[in-house]
């Protein structure tokens, strides 16, 4: 199976920009309100633990078979970072084509001005866009309605499946 690279991604409003280190200052700022972290836990991170958590993340998966495709999301019109998506891509167990499972954050004085939609349909059309992904997957808490706003927005459905105390949302793409 072929890896899966981040790419710019250009919306209306925004530029998904693929990850790189130096966005990790910025990104400390955009992500401090901990109530960010109310359905996917954890706690806000300091610049140098996010610097040393994007240096992983963009070294790339361990694994050779699992693509970590990750984005800052670049307000045009505010010329600021404000908020991040991401897919993990994985070859299927039962079929081997590849799946992404996707995220999304949008820092809290973004929120409410449909940013994570356009992010995620802008992610999800380029997922879609790959030949080899035939599959594309969130996980969301019950109670996070507008996750799951955003995840209908994007096209995903939710299915009868959980994981972890969060409702998997699925949307098939290609043949």
């Amino acid at each position: 199976m072929p890896m899966i690279h981040a790419e710019e991604i250009d919306t209306a409003r925004l530029v998904l920009v693929p990850l790189r280190v130096e966005h990790a200052d910025e990104m400390a700022a955009v992500l401090c309100d901990p109530a960010l972290h109310t359905f996917i836990g954890g706690s806000p991170d300091e610049p140098e633990a996010l610097r040393a958590r994007y240096r992983r993340m963009t070294a790339g998966s361990p694994d050779p078979a699992v693509s970590w495709c990750n984005w800052v999301l670049w307000l045009r019109d505010e010329e600021c970072l404000v908020g991040t998506v991401q897919a993990t891509v994985v070859p299927d167990e039962g079929s081997g084509a590849l799946v992404a499972e996707i995220a999304w954050v949008v820092g809290t004085p973004w929120q409410g001005r449909g940013i994570a939609v356009e992010a995620a349909r802008g992610l999800v059309g380029w997922l879609a866009g790959r030949p080899a992904v035939r599959g594309i997957i969130a996980h969301v808490h019950p109670d996070h309605r507008a996750s799951a706003a955003v995840a209908a927005a994007a096209g995903l459905t939710p299915t009868d499946e959980w994981q972890d105390g969060e409702v998997k949302w699925l949307r098939s793409v290609g043949n």
